[in-house]
């Protein structure tokens, strides 16, 4: 069982800055890759930013620029740094994790329960 906890929302301004954090724990082998997605009110879930293990890093479009995803030192946690914060950036922000866990070594793939990012105008 691996949970992942997500925080570091809140409510800003245009302009703002914000730091997502979110800490994988549980029976972890390895994690081949964190991401953080975005869900907003009547929009489906989209993929924001992603970092696989070996350091390799992909965004979306919108953010590009903007946000920086990065692993911290245990390289169970992940970090995303948003900057010039918008007002579409509004959304719940979740953090996923996938990997090897147990000591079958089994995938996983694990969300967090999300965090709201608001930004007004």
């Amino acid at each position: 069982q691996v949970q992942l906890v997500e925080s570091g929302g809140g409510l800003v301004q245009a302009g703002d800055s914000l730091r997502l954090s979110c800490a994988a724990s549980g029976s972890i082998f390895s994690i081949n890759a964190m991401d953080w997605y975005r869900q907003a009110p009547g929009k489906q879930r989209e993929l924001v930013a992603a970092i696989t293990s070996g350091g390799s890093t992909n965004y979306a479009d919108s953010v590009k620029g903007r946000f920086t995803i990065s692993r911290g030192n245990t390289k169970n946690t992940v970090y995303l740094q948003m900057n010039s914060l918008k007002p579409e950036d509004t959304a719940v922000y979740y953090c996923n994790a996938r990997g090897l866990a147990g000591f079958r070594r089994t995938d996983f793939s694990s969300w967090g329960q999300g965090t709201q990012v608001t930004v007004s105008s």
